[in-house]
């Protein structure tokens, strides 16, 4: 049996927060405390006039990829509401291949 793991293509995150609250709320976390967490790493001058400004979702501990939903046929309530449509989930193998076509700014999590 293949594991499966959410790749999120950080490049094209917008850092709206979606994925964060779409999993607080299907696992009826409280404040603070997360499922998935987005970082912000920026901005900040790489050389004059570029500028360096991520936004990294990280799944959390508590993250058990949406098992229920998972197991139902769909996917994780975080990759269904990113609006960005930044992120995917599935076998390890695949998520794999698809990060080494996207660039470097690709992260696979295996919660």
């Amino acid at each position: 049996m293949s594991k499966n793991g959410l790749l999120v293509n950080y490049q094209y995150c917008t850092g709206c927060h979606s994925c964060e609250v779409a999993c607080k709320n299907h696992l009826k976390l409280p404040i603070g405390k997360w499922g998935i967490k987005l970082l912000e790493n920026g901005p900040w001058e790489v050389t004059p006039g570029k500028f360096e400004w991520d936004y990294v979702a990280v799944p959390t501990q508590l993250c058990d990829l949406c098992e229920d939903r998972v197991a139902a046929g769909k996917k994780p309530t975080c990759v269904h509401h990113c609006l960005s449509q930044c992120m995917d989930y599935g076998p390890l193998e695949e998520l794999a291949k698809k990060a080494a076509e996207m660039g470097n700014k690709v992260s696979i999590f295996v919660p």
